[in-house]
């Protein structure tokens, strides 16, 4: 493995519920000028995937609660947004400084519970999380598997917040054909140490360099990854969660 490549798949239109992102992946490939093959990687943003699955809320359709009305006055905050913030969520981890920091239904641990007004190209819409990312990995795995005849894997990816680091990362939050980490334990270190704790977050590193080529305004959805040798494997991003008896900061 010398060299691994990405390249921005071009040519995506705007996504509306409904669509079939196989088929529009393929035809951004095509466009692109890129042939897959075996082991090749399509990491595609959260946002298509969401708008395709029909993931977006009318805000005036929302009815806040009296605790949302009441975060959203302490913080000046849309009480719309709050309350569709709050019906995604399993746990307030913490609410300070105007951030809501949550733990969803799946078990992701996120400002907003993922819940996002950017790029939803129109006044009053929030884009939710889709309700099974790893399923909609796997529906876009096998759409691409059905039009080439070869199978990859498919990465799904959002941004997120750290915690003690400052800025924001692109992560993996569904994933199919590939195990999103990679298990050290038992090899050796250069100096012939055997590794008793390393397992890679792979999933995540990909879906972090994969982000470089997709920024927010750039209409980039997709990207294609060439070069890593990754474990097939069917299971599923949600591994990538710590577990909440080893959370030291739960």
């Amino acid at each position: 493995m010398g060299s691994i490549t990405l390249t921005a798949v071009e040519g995506i239109p705007m996504v509306k519920e409904g669509d079939d992102l196989a088929a529009l992946l393929a035809a951004g490939l095509e466009k692109t000028g890129i042939k897959l093959a075996a082991r090749d990687i399509l990491v595609v943003c959260q946002k298509i995937v969401s708008k395709s699955e029909g993931r977006v809320v009318d805000l005036n359709g929302i009815r806040p609660s009296a605790f949302a009305d009441a975060l959203a006055r302490k913080w000046e905050k849309d009480p719309r947004a709050v309350e569709l913030v709050l019906r995604q969520t399993n746990r307030i981890v913490r609410n300070d400084h105007g951030v809501i920091i949550v733990e969803t239904g799946p078990g992701w641990v996120c400002a907003n519970a993922g819940v996002d007004e950017s790029n939803s190209l129109e006044d009053d819409r929030a884009i939710l999380l889709p309700v099974d990312p790893d399923a909609s990995a796997g529906r876009i795995r096998a759409g691409i598997r059905a039009r080439y005849g070869v199978d990859i894997a498919i990465v799904i990816t959002d941004t997120f917040g750290r915690p003690w680091r400052d800025g924001l990362t692109e992560i993996c939050l569904g994933i199919s054909g590939m195990n999103p980490m990679l298990d050290l334990r038992g090899s050796t270190d250069l100096g012939g140490r055997e590794l008793q704790h390393t397992v890679v977050a792979i999933a995540d590193e990909l879906a972090a360099a994969a982000g470089l080529l997709m920024e927010k305004s750039s209409a980039i959805p997709a990207v294609h990854v060439r070069g890593y040798a990754y474990e097939p494997f069917e299971g599923s991003a949600k591994v990538l969660i710590r577990p909440a008896e080893a959370d030291l900061f739960r």
